[in-house]
């Protein structure tokens, strides 16, 4: 069953809109388009424009958060794949139908607009949400909607520093998306993703100024992150943005580690206390990550699988967004 929400000007949550009849317009054409079911013929008659008009207009109320779209699963109807994942790992699932023909780029990409789509309605007012940064959090930030909320916070739950770049222009661009979308406060976390020192990182931590951000992540309501894997189709930013050298990456590979969330990393059976990158990484501590009320974890690509099963095993994830082919093979291998 597909929902219909078309905003109002009096609706709270619709955006702010420019002054202008472009925008009045594109909420009359929704409103007749969705609740009056006119045609487009008959709404560029009404509103004395064309038909490819009329069309624009639509396209920017749905890109505007004027119309939400929202299809809605009962369990008892839920697809196969999405039952299954639910049942075996008890997390929400959400598979996105792709082809096997389809590239790990356009993948990518209609994982990240299901991603958007589905985190826009669970965002609301009062909040405190931590947003990772990486390359499948990047491709959801560009294709978020608006919605209007109020006194929330979006806060960078690991640094992105390393020793070619500050990495906040990179970070700070995914978390400024999603403030702009959702009309909220930005928090930077502006250090390094790892600390040459774990006794630096024991330092800084004492300081008020990282203090404060540590003590919004405690204060979470909300995470919303990637599953890094060095092998992923789309290579994952930690890995191919010059983070780890290759000492870090021998040593990973003696700790027999599968994948990380915001820079934190575990073995397949989801253990992470003992790694010993973990030491001197600033992402969040992962047994504070998962008493997150509602945490969502977005995965594209079947190459990381053994990160995303591992995540899972740790209980790092409430709610699942992957594509089709990664949850065939996540149940079947």
């Amino acid at each position: 069953m597909t929902g219909i929400r078309v905003g109002t000007d009096a609706d709270e949550q619709a955006p702010e809109r420019s002054p202008g009849s472009r925008s009045r317009d594109a909420l009359r054409a929704a409103q007749m388009y969705y609740l009056q079911d006119l045609t487009m013929n008959a709404i560029a008659r009404e509103l004395r424009t064309s038909r490819s008009t009329v069309s624009r207009l639509l396209s920017m109320a749905r890109e505007t958060g004027l119309v939400q779209i929202q299809v809605n699963n009962p369990s008892e109807r839920a697809p196969a794949l999405e039952q299954q994942i639910r049942r075996r790992f008890a997390v929400e699932a959400h598979v996105v139908p792709v082809a096997d023909s389809v590239n790990d780029s356009e993948v990518l990409d209609r994982v990240a607009i299901q991603a958007a789509r589905t985190i826009t309605p669970l965002v609301d007012s009062n909040a405190i949400i931590g947003v990772a940064w990486g390359s499948t959090l990047s491709a959801v930030s560009h294709h978020l909607t608006r919605k209007q909320t109020h006194d929330s916070t979006f806060v960078q739950l690991n640094g992105a520093g390393n020793t070619q770049t500050t990495g906040i222009t990179y970070a700070s661009e995914i978390l400024r998306r999603f403030g702009q979308a959702y009309g909220a406060r930005v928090e930077q976390f502006p250090v390094p993703a790892f600390f040459d020192h774990a006794e630096t990182k024991t330092a800084m931590w004492e300081e008020r100024s990282v203090r404060r951000i540590l003590d919004l992540q405690r204060r979470m309501t909300m995470a919303i992150f990637g599953v890094g894997s060095i092998g992923a189709g789309v290579p994952s930013h930690v890995y191919s943005g010059g983070y780890l050298d290759r000492e870090d990456l021998e040593t990973l590979d003696r700790d027999e580690v599968v994948g990380d969330v915001a820079t934190m990393f575990f073995r397949a059976d989801g253990s992470h206390r003992d790694i010993l990158l973990n030491r001197r990484s600033t992402g969040p501590d992962l047994d504070v990550l998962s008493r997150v009320r509602r945490r969502i974890c977005v995965v594209s690509g079947e190459s990381k699988i053994d990160g995303l099963r591992g995540a899972l095993a740790a209980g790092l994830a409430t709610d699942l967004i992957l594509d089709e082919g990664s949850a065939r093979r996540l149940l079947h291998t």
